[in-house]
């Protein structure tokens, strides 16, 4: 049964209310008085299908979900990012957060078009409850990303492509613009597809850290079903365990020994030892080894093969190393005066090590070309084929493309290419 121009009126209020946005930033952003949206929710003005659109998507919600018969009017996640955004640069991070939300929304609306069973999420929730303070948050962090290892057969090798791995615990991964102040935000609501995001301005390293720093929130902080990732909340407890899981998920203590090990490095330059022979009226055995001096120091060409291998920035690297009591605290700082100088790109550049920049082509999209782990290939893909099934109009392809920065153009390029237009569409 349809719902009436009233029982919409109502629907509208409340979900501008649960979303925590003012009549006045509706109107602004709609490019409308503020009368007209008071009037709408008076249920004395009527609401363009454009406008729906908009207001749906500023709050949230699917279209759907305001004209479906039954309507949950419960604050969603929304509200929670709209709270987080009171300081951020002229809305940008809310801006994300909802293109990050719709992104969830209409993934899912292809997935069920498609008869896609929605990702399993397969990542468990620890639910150990939040640190007491920082040592606590950075052994909790270290303790959970080696259970994570064991958990997913990684022992102590490089992870690879992360948001592959993301992927197949049941995480989706996208990059948006976020304000630079934000490496990343996490969608946790059991209704959408769990989300990752990173920042798309950052390193790609750093993104790569991000994605794994905000894996640690759905481990560990699923209870608050949104989170938001800033540079100045670093001291934050549960950013500090969150920054220890991806720093020790990324660079495994028994992978950075070995790397050591492999060079002829990690021990100290004096080792001593005593054999015991079970025999307790004998002494045991001592025996002494020292290393030749300086052969232990770990150099900044060391550093760079280290994190180049792992995946890792120079700067990840070199604290790990010190974290680990693999280098002094004198060598660290050193290091880090070098990687300040930008010697440590020099040497990168003349070692001639793989670049993480590298694109990867997906055969999935055919031929396009994609920064690793990026969401828009398989976004695009389920498009197509919703498109290719009649399952969804060109204008709604349309508007799918642009939620992934494609123009319609584009759209209609490919669709040339793929043989998709027929002769009228043409």
């Amino acid at each position: 049964m349809p719902i009436t121009e009233q029982d919409l009126a109502v629907r509208l209020r409340k979900a501008r209310d649960a979303a925590g946005v003012t009549q006045d930033e509706v109107a602004r952003r709609l490019g409308l008085p503020r009368s007209a949206i008071a009037q709408m929710e008076l249920g004395n003005r009527s609401v363009s299908s454009l406008e729906l659109d908009r207001l749906a998507r500023l709050y949230g919600r699917s279209l759907e979900e305001l004209l479906a018969e039954g309507f949950d009017a419960e604050a969603t996640l929304v509200a929670i990012f709209r709270a987080e955004a009171a300081t951020a640069e002229e809305g940008a991070l809310f801006d994300a957060a909802t293109h990050a939300i719709e992104l969830a929304r209409e993934l899912g609306s292809l997935e069920e078009l498609l008869a896609i069973e929605r990702a399993r999420l397969r990542a468990p929730d620890y639910g150990i409850g939040a640190p007491r303070n920082k040592w606590e948050a950075i052994q909790q962090g270290n303790q959970t990303a080696a259970e994570e290892r064991k958990r997913l057969s990684l022992g102590d090798s490089p992870m690879g492509d992360v948001a592959d791995l993301l992927e197949s615990q049941g995480v989706r991964t996208a990059l948006l613009s976020l304000p630079d102040d934000i490496s990343g935000l996490t969608l946790m609501d059991p209704r959408l597809s769990f989300f990752v995001v990173a920042n798309e301005s950052h390193h790609v390293l750093r993104r790569r850290f991000s994605w794994v720093h905000e894996y640690a929130h759905i481990l560990l902080d699923r209870e608050r079903r949104g989170m938001v990732s800033r540079d100045s909340e670093r001291e934050d407890l549960r950013e500090v365990r969150a920054n220890a899981f991806a720093a020790s998920l990324l660079l495994p203590e028994g992978g950075v020994g070995d790397f050591l090990a492999g060079l002829g490095k990690g021990r100290g330059s004096r080792e001593r030892w005593e054999v015991y022979d079970e025999s307790d009226r004998q002494k045991p055995t001592p025996a002494e080894g020292r290393a030749e001096p300086g052969s232990q120091e770990v150099q900044l060409y060391d550093v760079v093969r280290l994190a180049n291998r792992f995946g890792v920035s120079r700067l990840s690297a070199i604290y790990r190393l010190k974290n680990l009591r693999l280098i002094s605290a004198a060598a660290a700082e050193n290091l880090l005066e070098q990687e300040r100088d930008g010697k440590g790109a020099q040497v990168e550049r003349s070692l001639r090590l793989p670049s993480w920049r590298a694109p990867r082509v997906s055969a999935e999209t055919s031929g396009v070309s994609l920064q690793p782990g990026e969401f828009r290939g398989r976004f695009l893909s389920l498009a197509l084929d919703a498109y290719r099934m009649e399952k969804i109009s060109r204008g709604k392809l349309h508007e799918l493309g642009r939620l992934v920065d494609i123009p319609p153009t584009e759209i209609d390029e490919l669709l040339e290419r793929l043989g998709f237009l027929g002769d009228e569409e043409e």
